[in-house]
């Protein structure tokens, strides 16, 4: 199978105003998520975002990147807080969750600045094909969505994700095994 699209680097990546960008939930837990031991890809992909903003390069949302940002958060707090907690809605029914979800509410406002949001096109999506790939078992259905939004809009996804490899859509990326080197 010949790829219509192979993903691109996004390190030396020429960002302008044409460019309609959407940025996967990776991308985002990179830019805002919880403070942890530094990661190899948070100061490369921060350098990326500061070249989109500096760009002015349109930056549009779904509130399913939204969710699964709040959710893995959320979780990624749990277990570095309160991994005695054989249950994750032990932790978030806890007192100690109230100031992990505030800080997640103030994470999402500031990411929503930056941002155009957009619907999902959920009518719009063709259900049975992406169940007849998800049932396969080698794809992620919110993947598949976001793929989906982002050939249903003409949006070129950043995303770390090397799950996207095989995605017929514009991808940019600094992740090597996703640029396939």
């Amino acid at each position: 199978m010949t790829l219509k699209y192979k993903p691109s680097g996004v390190l030396h990546y020429n960002f302008t105003l044409q460019d309609k960008l959407f940025l996967d939930a990776n991308i985002w837990l990179y830019l805002y998520g919880p403070p942890k031991p530094r990661s190899y890809w948070t100061p490369l992909y921060s350098k990326v975002f500061n070249r989109i903003l500096r760009a002015k390069s349109p930056i549009y949302i779904d509130v399913l990147v939204v969710s699964e940002f709040i959710n893995a958060y959320a979780r990624l707090k749990w277990r570095a807080d309160a991994p005695h907690l054989a249950y994750f809605k032990d932790f978030r029914n806890s007192p100690n969750f109230k100031p992990v979800a505030q800080n997640i509410a103030a994470r999402v406002k500031q990411i929503m600045k930056h941002c155009e949001r957009i619907e999902s096109g959920f009518t719009m999506l063709p259900m049975n094909d992406l169940l007849d790939d998800y049932i396969k078992g080698d794809s992620d259905f919110n993947d598949q969505v976001i793929t989906e939004i982002c050939k249903n809009n003409g949006f070129t996804l950043i995303t770390n994700d090397s799950d996207f490899r095989t995605q017929e859509i514009p991808i940019l990326t600094a992740n090597q095994s996703l640029l396939g080197n």
